[in-house]
């Protein structure tokens, strides 16, 4: 074959890897297009919070910080209701359940996934009949009808988290806040160790009345 020929025959396959390289090209983009909005799809329930003006991020409590919460937690004999704000996969709520039979626990916690393995994690320790947990924004939360409040929050919102608890709160509760504290509110007792302390407050009626 001469290389006029062969120069022929190639010219004339141009057009046919031309489209093959176009379908091949349009495939991947639509491959592409497809996983993005897929991943999209699977994450927006975790950065969904972040686009919020305060977020919770999903910090797990590590055990010395839950024991921590834990001593301060002290239901009455006719039984407690505990809620953890920011409830992340439940272990503060399960860890209270399981150490204080007496005490109902309760979760409120905004991504949906994290509430999911929360009821799962219950189950499969054995204190679902005794937990809960509400995917719901925490603002729109009450807080009136526990006697233990536990709070994971993140320095910018302890203000407002502070001004929440003065006005539902009922007088007497337990506030136990993890991380950081309220900026004003009086503190009753704490435990420093780091990342792990906790500051525990009782709101008064005067308090709330401010």
């Amino acid at each position: 074959m001469s290389t006029i020929e062969l120069e022929k025959q190639i010219a004339g396959a141009g057009p046919a890897l031309d489209g093959h390289r176009s379908k091949t090209t349009s495939l991947s983009g639509k491959i592409l297009i497809g996983v993005t909005v897929g991943l999209s799809i699977v994450c927006y329930p975790f950065v969904a919070p972040a686009l919020r003006r305060h977020c919770l991020p999903f910090v797990p409590a590590t055990p010395n910080q839950i024991r921590n919460v834990l001593a301060f937690v002290k239901p009455a004999n006719r039984g407690s209701r505990l809620l953890d704000i920011g409830s992340g996969d439940g272990r503060i709520v399960i860890a209270a359940a399981r150490t204080l039979p007496s005490i109902k626990a309760d979760g409120v916690e905004l991504n949906p996934w994290l509430v999911y393995y929360s009821r799962l994690a219950a189950l499969r320790n054995g204190v679902f009949s005794r937990t809960s947990f509400v995917r719901k924004d925490l603002w729109k939360f009450s807080l009136a009808p526990y006697d233990h409040i536990v709070i994971f929050g993140v320095e910018q919102m302890m203000e407002d988290l502070e001004k929440k608890v003065l006005r539902e709160a009922a007088p007497g509760t337990t506030v136990i806040a993890c991380r950081f504290p309220f900026p004003t509110l009086k503190t009753e007792s704490r435990i420093e160790e780091g990342v792990d302390s906790v500051w525990v407050y009782r709101p008064v009626a005067a308090q709330q009345d401010a």
